[in-house]
């Protein structure tokens, strides 16, 4: 009998098309091996669900058909290849029809279940799974662990991964990546960075490739330059750098903390061939710090390199003239996407109508959104709305502002936007009508805020923030600034403050913007002549803009500011956004 099972095993290793399993599955029921043997229909299941020739449906009407009760081996198998199948929620319904079965469930079975609710996003799911492995009293299977938590990273939901990491009683690095991973992709980049640090720092174990992108990326998003070098430098040690994906997210990183040029340097320099991502990354880096030329020139080598633009250079590109103004160039690459075999989608559009909004050319932008083939986003319109805002037309504004409500949009940036529009026209009246329906819509404004690195940490400013455990000593460094400020002729933007009071008051308002407030910390903690990064989650305002400038001058220091739609390098007096954002 043992010789028998040995020639199964045999035969069942060299099968090699469904044809072949087929005749296996017909010898089994002929030979009552089938019947005697619960692992042969363990295997045979195996095949149908999981090997290169797999029929899922086969296997599904031979698990039915088997003719003893079916293994946990068995509806693992089965279980295992629908979780892998184009339709993974499957897996899931035959975990649960499973939970009904003589045989009970297992580690494995509870694995591939969850990888089924990874592919499929099913949060709920994994809960229901969650509580099935606490019962079943598997939860030192370090797999088992980490796949849960993988699917919790996924689904969002951060704080179920962060327990289920906790209380493991092992980690391998699959369980560090997964919860660096998830942290890096929910918005929480700096817990991300801390966890990658106590990885290397306190347990001692070694970033693999996985591990270091989601390093990679959570500086990004941090604008952890610092960080974010170390990790390289870790690279070339280890190698990783003869990996694509890895050397696009080091330059991806350098361009996010606001260093174009040592992007530019890993650009250059990469061992391991350049996909058209490398491509791709490089153009919108360049397109984002405001240096359209290169961004254009690198378009340019890409095609010359053999490869053809897609959907996601021909936008790099787009950004690259919209960013510089150069509008005539940006309506050529667009009508040349047009003529090519790409379709634009709503992003080139966009890309296109803010590049003529931001130029003065309203009623172009408005004619290009009413002629679009597809039905144009909330995007769209904002981008009307923010170059009406820009040149005072309210006639424009009010448009996009119908369009934007008609759209269900309750975004407080799009009311203030309107309002700003008024204020400008000093309507003051139009100005608290547009309050009070924000008021209505429980509409909350957004607050501007900035943080910056020094010495790895990570702080963060509020407007008019006294939280800082330097407060006194920064607000002092702004006095210092104010005063130093009225010898080169500053007159405060006060036109930017559009409340109805004072210009004493708006000044004060003026005088404590979060990116204010980011740069003195940061010349008042960092050595002299060293450049100064801040990172804003709104636009910065004219104010802010022409007293960072007047800085970079009185203190010798060159200032990068990542603003929500781009970066502004402020150096000698001048930005590279050349006054155009």
């Amino acid at each position: 009998m043992a010789l028998a099972y040995y020639y199964l095993d045999i035969l069942l290793h060299k099968c090699r098309s469904f044809c072949q399993i087929k005749q296996l599955h017909s010898h089994l029921l002929t030979s009552g091996q089938l019947h005697s043997s619960p692992s042969a229909a363990a295997k045979l299941l195996d095949l149908c669900s999981h090997s290169p020739s797999a029929d899922l449906s086969y296997a599904a009407l031979l698990f039915r058909r088997l003719p003893t009760t079916p293994s946990t081996n068995a509806w693992n198998a089965l279980v295992r290849g629908l979780a892998r199948s184009p339709n993974p929620t499957r897996a899931i319904s035959w975990f649960r029809d499973m939970s009904r079965a003589p045989q009970k469930a297992d580690a494995l079975t509870c694995s591939f279940a969850l990888q089924a609710c990874a592919r499929a996003l099913a949060g709920f799911e994994a809960r229901e799974i969650h509580s099935r492995v606490v019962r079943l009293g598997v939860g030192a299977d370090v797999l088992l662990m980490t796949t849960l938590l993988d699917v919790y990273a996924k689904v969002g939901d951060l704080e179920c991964a962060r327990n289920v990491f906790d209380e493991m009683p092992r980690r391998d690095i699959a369980a560090w990546n997964a919860l660096i991973a998830g942290l890096a992709q929910g918005s929480r980049p700096g817990e991300a960075l801390d966890l990658f640090r106590r990885l290397r720092e306190e347990e001692g174990l070694r970033p693999n490739e996985v591990t270091v992108l989601g390093g990679l990326s959570a500086c990004s998003q941090l604008g952890a330059f610092r960080e974010g070098e170390k990790i390289h430098d870790y690279v070339m040690e280890e190698r990783l750098d003869m990996s694509v994906i890895v050397c696009n997210a080091v330059i991806d990183m350098y361009a996010k903390c606001g260093f174009v040029e040592k992007a530019f340097g890993v650009f250059r320099s990469m061992r391991c061939g350049k996909s058209l991502v490398t491509w791709n990354t490089m153009i919108m880096a360049f397109a984002l710090h405001g240096e359209a030329s290169k961004a254009l020139e690198i378009f340019g080598q890409m095609r010359e390199a053999g490869l053809e633009p897609d959907a996601v250079s021909y936008l790099g590109a787009l950004c690259a003239c919209n960013h510089a103004g150069l509008v005539d160039e940006g309506v050529r690459l667009f009508d040349s996407m047009v003529g090519s075999c790409l379709v634009p989608n709503v992003k080139h559009f966009g890309s296109v109508v803010d590049l003529l909004g931001r130029a003065g050319r309203v009623e172009e932008a408005y004619k290009m959104i009413s002629s679009m083939p597809m039905v144009p986003d909330v995007v769209l319109w904002q981008s009307l709305l923010g170059a009406s805002k820009t040149y005072g037309d309210v006639e424009m504004a009010e448009i996009a502002s119908r369009k934007l409500m008609e759209m269900g949009s309750n975004s407080c940036g799009d009311f203030v936007l309107l309002s700003n529009v008024y204020a400008a026209h000093e309507r003051w009246d139009d100005v608290r009508r547009v309050r009070e329906a924000m008021k209505k819509r429980d509409v909350k404004k957004i607050p501007g805020f900035s943080y910056m690195e020094v010495d790895g940490v990570i702080h963060k400013f509020v407007n008019g923030d006294q939280s800082h455990a330097k407060w006194r000593e920064i607000y002092a460094k702004l006095d210092e600034i104010k005063s130093k400020l009225k010898s080169y002729g500053y007159e405060a933007k006060t036109k930017v403050v559009l409340h109805d009071i004072g210009e004493e008051d708006k000044e004060n308002a003026l005088c404590y913007h979060s990116e204010k407030l980011a740069v003195a910390f940061g010349l008042i903690s960092t050595s002299e002549g060293a450049p100064i990064q801040v990172i804003k989650n709104l636009r910065i305002c004219e104010d802010c803009h022409v007293v960072i400038k007047l800085i970079s001058t009185i203190f010798s220091r060159e200032i990068i500011v990542r603003d929500r739609a781009r970066f502004h390098r402020f150096k000698e007096g001048s930005c590279s956004c050349k006054d155009y954002w």
